[in-house]
């Protein structure tokens, strides 16, 4: 196939996905959409380091306010890491896009990596009903996104690393870590959430 092909709009529109397996599989739209939570990566491109600095952090809080306000999210967890990035997002309103939000954020926090840049594309996962059950979420939040600092030897306590947190609107000095966090945070989530994104109903789970 010629790249010329691939490269040509379909009967939508839109270009087709490319077969080069270095584009990862999504599932469908609508799942990255109203109320799904979703764990997200973004790998910097050959692993480059060298650019995670305070004011790096401080861009990327800023950005993901923004990106919040746009897209109807909250993150409950976030780590920054030398070469890679995990956050966690949790949609708010009907209208809500992570797919959206995560191109947004990328693009307005790209500039700040020079030299280094992301990989093409960012990774997900998103959560199952049963991944979501409150005591699973927490867990998972703190194995895949808040201790890896700590399983990468950089610290010796998870708290001692300067560059996770969350980023909830309103909230500016919320702690993970901090012993009381969790049962605020579900409390907060459903007070902010908007009332019957939950009762959507979602087809089987289909990549594009």
């Amino acid at each position: 196939m010629s790249l010329e092909l691939l490269d040509a709009p379909n009967a939508c529109g839109r270009k087709p996905r490319s077969d080069f397996s270095h584009y990862r599989p999504r599932l469908k739209r609508e799942f990255y959409q109203a109320d799904a939570v979703i764990f997200w990566t973004m790998p910097v491109s050959h692993r480059q380091q060298g650019w995670l600095t305070d004011r790096f952090h401080a861009v990327f809080r800023e950005m993901m306010l923004h990106t919040a306000a746009r897209e109807g999210l909250v993150c409950p967890a976030y780590c920054l890491m030398p070469d890679h990035i995990h956050l966690v997002w949790m949609g708010l309103r009907c209208d809500t896009d992570q797919r959206n939000g995560i191109k947004f954020l990328r693009a307005q926090i790209g500039p700040f990596l020079k030299p280094a840049r992301f990989q093409h594309q960012a990774h997900d996962h998103v959560l199952t009903p049963a991944e979501r059950q409150r005591r699973a979420f927490s867990l998972t939040c703190a194995d895949y996104v808040l201790l890896n600092p700590l399983k990468g030897g950089l610290v010796k306590k998870p708290g001692d690393w300067p560059f996770l947190g969350a980023v909830i609107p309103g909230c500016p000095r919320v702690n993970p870590f901090d012993a009381g966090y969790w049962p605020w945070f579900w409390k907060h989530y459903f007070a902010v959430r908007e009332p019957g994104v939950e009762k959507r109903v979602l087809p089987p789970r289909e990549m594009e």
